[in-house]
């Protein structure tokens, strides 16, 4: 399995540049931020490649999908993303899909399609993949509205597009509906990234109920190519935490 290295999670108090070259030193290639407004991207760009580090995924600066009224901003935070993509080298943003706004499920669930279409042109001429997250709403996120892979797969699959995937969080599916290996395996064509945490906790992996180790041997094994991002909060050191996943679970 390829790791990837959110930033925030690890180095969030040190400047970028200082976290990608401390990144590399531990044997890591792979990083993903989540706000790229707090970049100057230029200097970014320049820090990236001095590591031969490659950022795989940041976030869209919109969350609000399931709110018709926050179509355009959303586009529009999509086109801002996709030019601040193209001067970094992502390939991926990550978005979520806003509150439960409190109207007909179908009603939502239908926003967020129709607003996932709307920005698949301009996802599609940037050559940028947009990833939609279900989250967990008994611990990190009440109120959110995604909280089912099944509905994550079933909105990718309405939009399209093929620059429209789903990011799936082992963390927050565990704690939503658990059956994680057969979710994963039975739609690899709709999943563009992992995340995993341990739970409970949300901290190092072999810390948590689920055995990373076989559920990363499934998903290899089973062709997925993409990366999975170590978003947790260590108890650990955070160099002694990277370093130890590195050799527990490869990457």
């Amino acid at each position: 399995m390829k790791l990837c290295v959110p930033i925030p999670c690890f180095f969030g108090n040190l400047p970028f540049e200082t976290a990608v070259k401390k990144t590399a030193a531990l044997g890591y290639r792979y990083v993903e931020i989540y706000d790229w407004r707090q970049l100057d991207l230029p200097a970014a760009k320049k820090a990236l490649e001095g590591a031969g580090v490659t950022m795989l995924s940041m976030c869209t600066t919109e969350f609000r999908l399931t709110d018709p009224a926050c179509r355009e901003q959303w586009v529009q935070g999509v086109r801002d993303s996709c030019e601040a993509a193209r001067v970094l080298g992502v390939k991926k943003l990550i978005t979520q899909v806003g509150p439960d706004t409190g109207a007909d499920r179908e009603v939502q669930h239908r926003s967020i399609v129709e607003g996932l279409r709307a920005g698949a042109p301009t996802l599609e001429a940037a050559d940028v993949t947009v990833m939609i997250e279900p989250l967990n709403i008994r611990v990190d996120h009440p109120g959110y509205y995604l909280t089912s892979s099944a509905e994550a797969f079933e909105i990718v699959r309405e939009v399209g597009s093929p620059n429209v995937k789903v990011v799936f969080d082992i963390y927050h599916q565990q704690i939503s509906e658990g059956n994680i290996i057969p979710n994963i395996l039975e739609n690899l064509d709709a999943i563009a990234h992992l995340h995993a945490a341990g739970h409970p906790g949300r901290h190092e992996l072999q810390y948590g109920e689920s055995d990373y180790k076989n559920i990363f041997a499934a998903v290899d094994k089973a062709g997925y190519s993409g990366a999975c991002g170590l978003e947790y909060g260590p108890l650990m050191a955070p160099e002694e935490s990277l370093a130890l996943a590195k050799r527990l679970y490869g990457g």
